[in-house]
């Protein structure tokens, strides 16, 4: 037995209580603000909400009101001036760079405007890459799966610069999921395509999230992407000013 611990310290952690993690995203007090040569700039300030397992939200608002910002914080990808963030129980402000790595390697799946794709890797080394990452097995029948659901089993050993936007941003969702992420982030996903790409892009989002249960938080400038969303988030000059439910 371990020096200093007793039989009955054992006992007592194990038959302890456990607290029953029941929101995807516990946000408080978050802030953050850029030091300027004579002043600071609040980027945020004072966003709070919870947001329950499941659930699909859009964080909307101007251009320069502070979503993407927001969506770093919410992802672990940048630390907050002041509050704090808890994704799937995990505190990420405890924790370094390397703990918010790990808990985004292991809860979640990004999807952004620009696609993000490698451009040395073919699309299906794009998507066994996280899994690889992670150190899981069998990552090649995890990628192709997915591959082909989202359409693109014919295109496996294509680069990036042989798809077009659409069949990249494909690449992409598939990339997103395979890992079967908690949490999906997804930054301005139609940005760079045309109306009608875009539309079934969303589409095939929407019917990937749904059927894996996963938590959606979207950033989008477009009110009819966010009224597919449960919920909606509006930012103003980097103040949660609304809070609604479709």
């Amino acid at each position: 037995m371990m020096e200093g611990v007793s039989i009955e310290m054992i006992m007592a952690d194990s038959t302890a209580p456990r607290t029953l993690v029941t929101d995807a995203l516990q946000v408080t007090g978050l802030g953050k603000r850029v030091a300027l040569p004579g002043e600071d700039l609040t980027i945020l300030d004072d966003v709070g909400f919870r947001l329950p397992r499941g659930a699909t939200v859009a964080i909307v608002g101007a251009s320069g009101s502070g979503k993407s910002t927001l969506l770093s914080l919410l992802a672990g990808l940048d630390t907050p001036s002041s509050g704090s963030v808890v994704l799937e129980g995990e505190p990420l402000s405890s924790l370094d760079e390397d703990g918010r790595a790990r808990v985004r390697g292991a809860k979640v799946g990004f999807v952004f405007q620009s696609f993000q794709l490698l451009p040395s890797l073919t699309a299906l080394e794009n998507v066994m890459l996280p899994l690889e990452l992670r150190g899981d097995t069998a990552v090649e029948a995890a990628a192709r799966g997915i591959l082909e659901k989202v359409g693109l089993g014919q295109r496996l050993g294509h680069y990036p610069r042989q798809l077009s936007g659409g069949e990249q941003q494909r690449v992409a969702l598939a990339r997103a999921f395979v890992t079967r992420p908690s949490l999906l982030f997804a930054d301005e996903p139609t940005g760079n395509l045309d109306t009608h790409t875009g539309q079934a892009i969303i589409e095939l989002l929407f019917a990937l999230n749904a059927e894996a249960g996963t938590t959606l938080v979207l950033v989008t400038h477009d009110e009819h992407l966010a009224a597919r969303c449960g919920r909606r988030l509006r930012l103003d000059s980097g103040r949660l000013v609304a809070d609604d439910l479709a």
